[in-house]
């Protein structure tokens, strides 16, 4: 990983112009649910650089996986992430469901070019995706955290270290993003490590981004984190946006817990069995 780094949350964590650098020098390759680009080809980034999925090892990765676990059907595919995706209490104490809860199956977040993220239907080279929403309650002069959690399942381990290029390419092309009318993330930093990089050993791959968070709700700025990983086919996300009294380390614990709990189901839910 090339140099400059800032520590936050124990991992190395880049400003988008040094991961312009790093990625095409390096071609070490989002937002949760973008869309992936097509496996087997390459996406191209401003200034003409290009994002590569990362290619690690075949055998790379924490997990053992027994083929006949292994998702291959939109039906099992939905079926383990009910199996994996993060509950409130993934999260830790005080976090309960938002309604709605889950997102539609046959839909998923993808970044327009005008930087504004809309429901489109999932691409093709995904099983399926689903998104779970959650809060921590409004309480003491101190406004809610908003929370999500993701898992995606896509057709091939391909397809999911795509997703992950592309994510690092949408922060680059898009600075400031529109979540839905009223909210927008940007001041933001992010980081991504390999596996065996700088201790990182949970993923095959891993990213990490930290922001701003402002709504007309909520006002603002608040903090906002965002965590995604990568294992063979599968991809899990988490992200967390702050409001009034609560802090960057706050809604981090919270993200990074969720995301742990998610990791640890996956590993047990597909690893062959001894």
């Amino acid at each position: 990983m090339c140099g400059g780094p800032i520590r936050r949350y124990g991992i190395l964590v880049l400003t988008p112009l040094l991961l312009v650098a790093c990625s095409s020098s390096e071609q070490n390759p989002g937002r949760e649910g973008e869309s992936p680009h097509p496996s087997g080809s390459a996406s191209t980034k401003p200034g003409g650089a290009t994002a590569q999925p990362a290619a690690g090892s075949e055998d790379a990765g924490t997990i053992d996986a027994d083929p006949a676990r292994l998702p291959a059907t939109r039906s099992a595919a939905l079926d383990l992430i009910g199996r994996v995706i993060a509950d409130p209490e993934s999260f830790g104490p005080g976090v309960v469901r938002r309604s709605p809860y889950e997102s539609d199956p046959a839909t998923w977040p993808v970044l327009g070019t005008d930087c504004v993220w809309r429901q489109e239907k999932p691409a093709g080279s995904v099983l399926a995706t689903v998104t779970r929403s959650f809060e921590v309650p409004a309480a003491q002069g101190k406004g809610p955290i908003r929370l999500s959690a993701v898992m995606t399942v896509h057709r091939t381990r391909e397809d999911a270290r795509w997703e992950m290029a592309e994510s690092i390419e949408e922060t680059m092309r898009c600075p400031t993003q529109q979540l839905r009318k009223g909210e927008t993330i940007g001041s933001m930093v992010s980081a991504s490590l390999l596996q065996g990089e700088s201790d990182q050993n949970n993923s095959e791959d891993d990213l990490t981004e930290v922001g701003e968070y402002r709504s007309t709700e909520l006002g603002g700025p608040h903090p906002y984190s965002w965590q995604q990983s990568q294992m063979l086919q599968f991809t899990l996300a988490v992200t967390g946006r702050g409001a009034k009294g609560r802090t960057e380390d706050e809604i981090g614990d919270l993200t990074t817990q969720a995301q742990a709990a998610m990791e640890l189901r996956l590993k047990s839910a597909v690893e062959k069995q001894s």
